[in-house]
């Protein structure tokens, strides 16, 4: 059954989705929002818990939720220009698999778009997981979601601490520029946690002393010093799916 079409940007409800933009409503509230038709379905396929869902009936016909006017919707989404429907969604509690044999952990990353790819190029890898660390991106901000294009709705994650990382059972590599070990040289079979920092950065001496190893990927480049987080995260994951067969 659905209720009246909600046509005042002061609803309460919509008022409740505008704070869920900031990332200390989302981990207090354990909630995010879904925007657009191909993520809520992502949302839906991954079996998470949708609070209320909001359509624009002007923008596009849905099977479900409370009708919103087209200005509404707008006020509510998060991007330029709204596909016409957007969700409140259950932050998933996935826990790490105790028998993980790759991970990757995302160290102070600062726009969501790249830690959204780093989990999104996780995923294709196969990783059991993504780890955040000294973060001020979270993988719940709407451009995380967008760019992950909907693997942080079924990838293990979780917040960690430098300790968190220490105690993982798995080898612990950890990609610095310079490093004397090309990243091709390092055995890469066994269970495997790759530590990645932002590329501006790169990883503090404390996450440093956490790796079992250092590596680097050598680079060609006439200007730019490091690779994108999430590229390097790549060629790392890669690397250890070639090596494993």
């Amino acid at each position: 059954m659905r209720h009246t079409l909600i046509t005042s940007p002061d609803n309460v409800r919509v008022k409740e989705v505008l704070r869920l933009r900031k990332s200390r409503e989302r981990r207090r509230s354990g909630l995010f929002i879904a925007e657009g038709p191909r993520e809520v379905e992502r949302v839906r396929a991954a079996g998470l818990m949708v609070q209320a869902t909001y359509f624009a009936p002007e923008l596009l016909s849905w099977d479900e939720g409370e009708e919103v006017s087209a200005r509404v919707l707008a006020k509510m989404a998060y991007r330029a220009e709204p596909e016409g429907v957007l969700a409140v969604v259950e932050i998933p509690q996935r826990p790490v698999p105790a028998d993980a044999t790759l991970i990757l952990v995302a160290v102070g990353i600062e726009k969501p778009g790249n830690l959204g790819a780093m989990a999104r190029t996780a995923d294709a890898a196969g990783a059991d997981a993504l780890l955040v660390g000294d973060t001020n991106a979270d993988p719940w901000n709407p451009n995380a979601i967008r760019a992950s294009t909907g693997a942080v709705f079924t990838l293990p994650i979780a917040e960690v601490t430098v300790d968190d990382v220490r105690a993982l059972s798995l080898q612990k590599i950890a990609a610095v520029v310079g490093a004397s070990k090309r990243y091709t040289d390092a055995g890469l079979t066994t269970p495997t946690a790759f530590i990645v920092g932002a590329e501006d950065a790169g990883l503090s001496d404390a996450w440093r002393s956490v790796a079992d190893e250092q590596v680097s990927i050598p680079m060609s480049a006439r200007s730019s010093d490091s690779l994108n987080a999430a590229t390097s995260a790549g060629v790392l994951l890669f690397e250890a799916v070639r090596q494993r067969g």
